[in-house]
């Protein structure tokens, strides 16, 4: 096994480029996410409230959604306010329900990969009858990741100066 199982490979399929990307991305956000205590994972810079752990849980849910309620069509019973309400997680619980939900979008996705591919028509759809695909869910949550991925850099160098655009090579989150 490579000691940087997050690269996406040189040369593959458009499935395996794009859940590639994605998780290249999930890693990045979990190491700039990792290792923090409550005071790190609830530390703001200026008047925004976001925060590391608030990002967790809502990264947590938006996982869940995608490949739930959007991809499927299941009924969704998740946090209405997206992960960013108030909570009383501990920090191995923050780490927790990300973890555990990139584990269910991960079976998830490569089950739907195997039934159909990335242009399958997915259960979200614009109200017309027009559904969207997979590939459109997948490029929404890189895009996702992208955003908050920003933003993760930015808190994390603001608590104890950790910077870098990827994990160092070999590593493997802590919490």
């Amino acid at each position: 096994m490579t000691d940087t199982p997050w690269e996406p490979p040189l040369a593959g399929t458009e499935a395996e480029h794009l859940v590639g990307a994605l998780d290249r991305l999930r890693a990045t956000f979990r190491w700039k996410a990792d290792d923090l205590d409550a005071a790190g994972l609830s530390a703001r810079i200026g008047a925004s409230g976001l925060t590391i752990g608030t990002l967790l849980r809502h990264l947590a849910v938006v996982e869940d959604h995608i490949f739930s309620v959007r991809l499927s069509g299941d009924p969704w019973d998740g946090d209405p306010h997206w992960g960013f309400g108030p909570t009383d997680a501990t920090p191995a619980q923050h780490y927790a329900i990300w973890d555990a939900a990139v584990e269910r979008s991960r079976a998830r996705l490569n089950t739907a990969l195997a039934n159909g591919g990335l242009d399958q028509a997915a259960h979200l759809s614009d109200g017309e009858g027009n559904h969207v695909s997979l590939r459109r869910l997948v490029c929404d949550l890189i895009e996702e990741y992208g955003r908050h991925t920003g933003h993760a850099d930015l808190l994390r160098e603001a608590v104890d100066g950790r910077v870098g655009e990827d994990p160092p090579p070999g590593w493997r989150p802590v919490s």
